[in-house]
């Protein structure tokens, strides 16, 4: 499986409204959204989605969201896509991969978080997009381990609305 890792100066996460932004830019953002309501508790989530696309040769897009949760009161949500040219995949690489880019984003943005935010404020969440029912219940304890080996909580289908409805939302 090929690596699609970039550096951290080279990601640009965009908003909703259209921003767009790098990396310490949206710690900003998140660590402000956190700091307008102290008194709350947030869930801070990172989960990734995939969308093969056929034009001749197989394009595939991979979509990275980040959002922070305040529990009971809203949330926003930040989110990155590279696209694969010509790169056809089958579903376990797209799985293994959309998992590994929202670990390597986990790795790149959480200590920054932990820096400004106390970690009793929040709880931190990788989504992936597998489930029990589909395709993909086989690779479930696969990639699940992957995110606790990493020191992660993981959650799957239907807990991984992060993967499942925000990043796909972009696919």
């Amino acid at each position: 499986m090929e690596s699609i890792k970039c550096e951290p100066d080279d990601m640009v996460f965009s908003s909703p409204s259209g921003d767009k932004m790098g990396v310490v830019d949206m710690v900003r953002k998140i660590v402000a959204f956190i700091d307008e309501d102290p008194s709350s508790f947030y869930r801070l989530v990172i989960g990734s989605d995939s969308q093969a696309r056929s034009n001749g040769v197989q394009d595939v897009d991979f979509i990275t969201a980040v959002v922070v949760h305040r529990i009971g009161k809203g949330a926003k949500y930040f989110y990155r896509r590279i696209r694969r040219k010509g790169k056809g995949m089958v579903l376990r690489n797209r799985i293994h991969t959309e998992t590994l880019l929202s670990l390597e984003l986990a790795g790149i943005i959480v200590p920054d978080i932990r820096k400004k935010v106390s970690p009793a404020k929040y709880d931190l969440e990788i989504h992936i997009d597998v489930g029990s029912l589909g395709p993909t219940r086989e690779m479930i304890r696969e990639v699940v381990g992957m995110v606790a080996g990493n020191g992660y909580t993981a959650r799957t289908k239907p807990d991984s609305w992060g993967a499942s409805s925000v990043a796909d939302r972009h696919t």
